[in-house]
């Protein structure tokens, strides 16, 4: 049901586009000065190579966190320790109605850890050895059930998805623009000129970082969903309590790849317009919002 709200949505967007496109005269005005673009035909293929590389990233999430972050997967518990996070992560799964993910331990002295996965059901649940070795047992389990939170909510599909509309709509208005210069300013009359090809790379560049906000601002928000099922599925003192610990620790350097920075517990503070572009939000409002709730 999320996934066809989903589309439905992104389909109304896409007709919205072609009304205001029409109601304006838009395809008139860059008629008249050679611009002939297929509008339908361009958005067709943006679309299919936005949400193409959007989601060949999500079917290799795990494959890629394994790699990028080292991590190690418990197949068969070692010692005490594993066994306590593999029981723990089996019954908060199971709790959350999903399926059991992979469990597994990366080297990092910092304290994170960090949920990925193509389904709910078939997702993969890494801690960092640092946290393991700090955090009290009830404060890991509260950023083990943070994860599951992740996988239960269907959060890395729904990023997925959005970074497809995202991706097309940044292909699709930087060929309109670049294509518009070529023949407006440069005088292209036919096929495309140096102009097209180097003003289409820049307004990707320029529309991809400003797009990327709306993707951080959904990854902050999805944080707050995620400790509030964290702390449905232990307490929200326990929750509390282990957002507490990362304030403590925020000041040690987090280790994951920067790909994974948006799947993690915690990222480093920063400041000012910056802001804009944090994969978390600051801590103290999330613990806020736990008191709150």
């Amino acid at each position: 049901m999320r996934i066809l709200l989903f589309l439905a949505t992104n389909m109304a967007v896409l007709i919205l586009v072609s009304i205001v496109f029409n109601l304006l005269g838009l395809q008139g005005v860059l008629a008249a000065n050679g611009v002939d673009l297929n509008l339908g035909a361009l958005l067709t293929m943006c679309a299919i190579f936005g949400f193409g590389g959007s989601l060949i990233s999500l079917f290799l999430s795990k494959w890629m966190a394994k790699r990028g972050a080292g991590v190690y997967i418990i197949e068969q518990p070692r010692n005490r320790e594993e066994q306590w996070l593999v029981s723990t992560v089996k019954e908060l799964a199971e709790e959350a109605g999903i399926g059991m993910p992979e469990v597994g331990i990366f080297p990092s002295q910092a304290a994170n850890a960090f949920a990925t996965g193509w389904n709910r059901n078939n997702a993969l649940v890494a801690v960092s050895s640092g946290l393991l070795q700090r955090f009290q047992p009830e404060e890991a389990r509260a950023v083990m059930a943070h994860e599951i939170g992740h996988v239960a909510n269907g959060d890395m599909i729904t990023l997925t998805l959005i970074q497809g509309v995202v991706n097309t709509f940044v292909m699709f208005l930087a060929r309109i623009i670049g294509h518009t210069i070529d023949r407006v300013v440069f005088k292209t009359e036919r096929g495309y000129g140096l102009g097209y090809y180097v003003v289409t790379i820049v307004s990707e560049l320029v529309l991809g970082f400003l797009a990327s906000m709306i993707v951080f601002w959904f990854s902050r928000w999805r944080e707050f969903r995620a400790d509030a099922a964290g702390g449905r599925l232990t307490t929200n003192r326990h929750m509390i309590a282990a957002l507490q610990r990362l304030q403590q620790e925020q000041e040690l350097p987090q280790d994951l790849p920067g790909e994974l920075t948006a799947f993690g517990i915690s990222e480093q503070l920063k400041q000012g317009i910056s802001s804009l572009f944090r994969s978390h939000p600051p801590l103290e409002d999330r613990i806020r919002a736990l008191q709150e709730a």
